[in-house]
């Protein structure tokens, strides 16, 4: 809501719950997760309002794709999601990569949330393709957030207040962070995804020709095509 003042211009509501600035200070691989997750240390300073109760914080992590450099060798490999050099400059553009959320407890000034951000290494996935392609240098990463505050008015009573939709942060993310990361666990290996009947027809040229390994497999179809 608006509220009109005496010269009749309109000002924005100034919002009753806390107010609320963000910041990326770090991220590093978590160790003993499940799934390859990256822990990013997302700052949250509390500079005005009343004091916060708890933060229910969702994020949404893009790859801001325009704003590195890339050589000539990184750009063959980023071809399939931006197209040829001929083409570069139009087809470069910002990539989804995922969401997180995390729990926020009550806290004075600031706090520090281990935000816990799980990745795939599934080549179905443009990001996953962008990130592998990349061998140094940093990834432009934009944050944004949004979410529920709860926090209690004057009386004492607990109030909900939404993480206001401009709040955003940005941070270069290391590509070595990346890279450690998937190295832990997938050592000097990559996920393919078949559909059923690529898979079978595979599965019986490897049995056809026993062949002892699935690298085997991949290597004689590679070494075939090469030769014709």
């Amino acid at each position: 809501m608006a509220v009109r003042s005496a010269s009749g211009s309109v000002a924005p509501r100034q919002p009753a719950g806390p107010e609320l600035e963000f910041s990326v200070e770090r991220v590093e691989p978590l160790r003993f997760a499940a799934v390859p997750t990256l822990g990013f240390g997302v700052r949250i300073e509390h500079v005005g309002g009343p004091p916060v109760r708890s933060i229910t914080l969702n994020a949404q992590i893009r790859i801001a794709a325009t704003r590195r450099p890339y050589d000539p060798d990184t750009q063959e490999r980023l071809m399939e999601l931006f197209g040829g050099r001929e083409v570069w400059g139009r087809g470069l553009r910002s990539l989804p990569w995922t969401t997180a959320v995390g729990q926020v407890p009550a806290f004075d000034d600031s706090t520090v949330l281990e935000l816990a951000v799980a990745c795939t290494y599934d080549f179905e996935v443009a990001a996953s393709k962008y990130l592998h392609a990349l061998r140094d240098g940093e990834v432009p990463l934009e944050l944004l957030f949004s979410g529920t505050v709860f926090y209690a008015d004057e009386k004492g009573s607990l109030q909900v207040e939404l993480v206001p939709w401009e709040k955003e942060a940005e941070f270069r993310m290391p590509v070595g962070v990346w890279r450690k990361m998937m190295d832990h666990y997938f050592p000097n290996s990559a996920w393919l995804r078949l559909r059923r009947d690529s898979f079978d027809r595979l599965y019986a040229y490897r049995s056809r020709n026993a062949l002892p390994s699935w690298e085997r497999t991949v290597d004689a179809l590679l070494d075939e095509a090469e030769e014709n």
